[in-house]
């Protein structure tokens, strides 16, 4: 079975988590319709306060169901749009996903990948001691994040849990991705 969809989630009002929802749009150069964080220019709270006018690279944040998984072997309960995804997704290995990366999410919305997330201490007041298991080291020390990946919409269109995931890679060389 390849990539697809598990869940979709938007929320018009800053919250940590996110409903999820039968179906989202998307917007070309936007984002989710009807979400906190659509816009041209950043909406994250932190990022607005440094600086309102730069673009938003985190117009639609993706997560993979396989997370939910992992931490709940560490006790921790996760379900699709609690830690505030717009998409969560399953069969794919999005943390190993070059910038640049094409995603068509459907058959017409496509993503272009930015990168990681950098999840906060918000995490924490969702479940203490969460963020640590989604803020790791790897064998060599390197902070390792595991909480997703931002994108923004390259081209609009509905997106629906079952839905097939399509991977275009970008030209070589690649680039790891990093926080944005």
């Amino acid at each position: 079975m390849g990539a697809t969809v598990t869940a979709v989630s938007r929320n018009g009002t800053y919250t940590f988590t996110k409903p999820n929802r039968d179906s989202i749009t998307l917007l070309a150069g936007l984002g989710v319709e009807g979400d906190v964080h659509a816009g041209v220019t950043v909406k994250h709270r932190s990022r607005v306060a440094q600086d309102p006018t730069r673009p938003n690279l985190r117009q639609v944040h993706l997560i993979h169901q396989e997370l939910f998984a992992e931490v709940r072997e560490k006790g921790f309960e996760v379900e699709p749009g609690q830690l505030g995804e717009n998409v969560t997704t399953s069969g794919l290995d999005l943390l190993a996903l070059p910038v640049g990366t094409l995603l068509r999410l459907g058959d017409e919305a496509v993503v272009e990948v930015t990168g990681l997330r950098n999840p906060c201490a918000q995490i924490d007041g969702f479940q203490r001691g969460l963020l640590k298991q989604v803020v790791g080291r790897d064998a060599e020390g390197a902070v390792v994040h595991k909480a997703g990946i931002m994108s923004v919409v390259h081209t609009g269109g509905v997106v629906r849990p079952g839905d097939t995931i399509t991977v275009e890679l970008p030209a070589e060389p690649h680039r790891r991705l990093e926080r944005v």
